[in-house]
């Protein structure tokens, strides 16, 4: 008799992948890495903050709170998810420089993707998305809180820090299922 612990994984794999929504279920690279992150496995069954972020803006010290987000709530299943962007001029133009910012000057272990567009017909298919349901950023760290489904909880502007009870009573209600 053959172990069904093998199948029962394949099973389970494919209702993941059928339950990630569309815009998700992409590959994408980590900031100035060969490595690739699948982004349907990271966020299945989690609650995500989708950050667009830029290493020369004057938001950028919130690389501290969004750490201290991903330190505290990750572990309940928030992922949390930068994506650099030079959409406002604020980008380090050598990725090396953006890695330099976030990894050693911010201490960021959270996930970061390569840089790209995240405004107008030029966006990423992830930020396209997040503009259809709610709106697209207008500057530098924008705030996309997204449920387990795929579907936008709530965005906030970056005059609104990580910590601000708004945002971290969003994130615990979403948690918490209620």
């Amino acid at each position: 008799m053959k172990p069904l612990l093998p199948l029962l994984l394949l099973a389970s794999a494919s209702v993941s992948a059928a339950q990630c929504p569309a815009w998700l279920d992409t590959e994408k690279r980590r900031l100035h890495s060969k490595e690739s992150v699948n982004l349907c496995e990271l966020t299945a069954n989690k609650a995500v903050l989708l950050v667009n972020t830029a290493s020369h803006c004057g938001f950028t010290p919130q690389f501290k709170e969004l750490e201290a987000l991903h330190q505290q709530y990750g572990a309940d299943g928030l992922v949390v998810i930068g994506m650099p962007s030079d959409d406002f001029f604020q980008e380090a133009d050598d990725e090396a420089e953006t890695a330099e910012v976030c990894y050693r000057n911010y201490g960021v272990s959270f996930t970061m993707l390569t840089p790209a567009a995240v405004r107008g017909s030029d966006a990423d298919p992830i930020f396209a998305e997040l503009a259809r349901q709610g709106g697209a950023p207008k500057w530098n760290f924008y705030k996309y809180l997204v449920d387990q489904d795929g579907k936008l909880v709530d965005y906030w502007s970056p005059k609104t820090d990580p910590s601000d009870p708004e945002i971290t009573g969003a994130i615990e209600s979403l948690l918490n299922g209620s």
